[in-house]
């Protein structure tokens, strides 16, 4: 599974200590259409704009989703196209910026829980990732 990382795994390194280094491989960078970064206690994604970042390859998605602490809402694991030549989807881990004290106001609009709210913005808004190769 592809992971678009914009964040502390972009360290390779500190990805490497999170999947195991011979667990994921760097396909290169990227960027993500539609969200941009906005920094808190932890980075996270906030509608428009876009966010620079690297994708990783990895099957260790469960090491992932404790490392962003899905399981407590901390993060949410959202799926998002990649463009070009037929290359699927990639997870991304959206925070939420109630709990990280983002150092602006983040709203995602709509109703439900705050994973159905990015789903449906990452839908609705062809949010989209781009490989540079």
């Amino acid at each position: 599974m592809d992971v678009f990382v914009y964040g502390t795994l972009t360290d390779l390194d500190r990805a490497a200590a999170v999947l195991g280094a011979d667990r994921f491989r760097d396909r290169g960078s990227t960027r993500l259409y539609g969200l941009r970064r906005v920094d808190g206690r932890y980075p996270t994604l906030a509608p428009g704009g876009h966010v620079d970042g690297r994708l990783l390859r990895t099957e260790r998605i469960e090491a992932l989703d404790r490392y962003e602490r899905v399981a407590t809402g901390l993060y949410v694991r959202v799926s998002v196209p990649v463009n070009g030549d037929g290359e699927g989807c990639a997870a991304v881990y959206v925070g939420d910026p109630k709990r990280l004290d983002t150092a602006e106001p983040v709203e995602w609009s709509g109703e439900g829980s705050f994973v159905k709210r990015v789903e449906h913005y990452v839908r609705e808004n062809r949010v989209a990732i781009e490989r540079h190769d």
